[in-house]
């Protein structure tokens, strides 16, 4: 527990809410290496614990079991940690312009191709479009699937959730932009290719990492990477309204 932990935690003790710190430690963990499989190997793991330490003693402090009775402590404390998390990887700036550039270029090739065929577009075709070899595709696919997690992640949680907008507590109006983006959200992965849809599935529904979902669609790791990039990038660029218009304009 480094000095930044041990003073907040401290705070939270003094407020007799120490109790739940201990005792969710582990989902602490639990979130910090389901995140750090999606990114670079230069992210250390114990780094994003001891953010999302800071983030569940924050949880503790604010937690209030009777104004907060539609969320249990788990879900407000989730929200809070993994935010905290993705907060300091922004903060460190991981992902190279190169990558960034290289996703919305994916996302507008793709974009272009099924407005013009009215189908999902396919590998090859969205290496055409973007004037580059398939090998260059699946590299730029495979780097997507890593840059989204500041991507997509930052429209919606793993909980549908529209980016600042807790489950607790929310205005009417934001309530209605929620469920217009998950309505919205939910088509776009109906309408996904099979694997990229069943990557989905194993990947946030079932929690598998990209090795296990490997074993059981019985492709590489890195195959899994870039269906799930594919998969991201193909939401993305079918959620564009949502990424580039402000939620009032919905």
């Amino acid at each position: 527990m480094n000095a930044q932990v041990r003073e907040a935690y401290g705070s939270v003790a003094q407020q007799g809410a120490s109790d739940y710190v201990s005792q969710h430690y582990d989902l602490v963990k639990r979130i910090a290496y389901h995140l750090a499989a999606r990114l670079p190997a230069s992210i250390e793991v114990d780094d994003l614990i001891q953010t999302g330490m800071i983030g569940l003693i924050e949880a503790a402090q604010n937690y209030d079991a009777s104004h907060d009775a539609g969320a249990s402590f788990v879900t407000f404390a989730t929200l809070r940690i993994r935010g905290a998390m993705l907060d300091e990887v922004r903060r460190n700036g991981w992902a190279p312009r190169s990558v960034q550039k290289h996703t919305r270029d994916l996302s507008e090739a793709i974009r272009k191709i099924e407005q013009r065929t009215g189908r999902a577009a396919d590998p090859a075709e969205i290496a055409e479009e973007m004037g580059v070899s398939i090998d260059n595709y699946y590299e730029m696919a495979e780097q997507a699937a890593r840059s989204h997690v500041l991507g997509f992640d930052d429209i919606a949680n793993d909980e549908g959730e529209i980016a600042g907008v807790c489950a607790d507590g929310m205005e009417p109006e934001a309530e209605l932009e929620a469920a217009d983006f998950e309505n919205d959200l939910a088509s776009a992965i109906d309408r996904l290719p099979e694997r990229e849809r069943m990557v989905m599935a194993l990947y946030y529904q079932e929690e598998l990492n990209l090795k296990e979902i490997g074993a059981v669609l019985g492709v590489s790791e890195s195959r899994v990477c870039q269906l799930h990039g594919q998969a991201l990038t193909r939401l993305r660029s079918r959620l564009g309204e949502w990424i580039n218009d402000p939620p009032e304009h919905h």
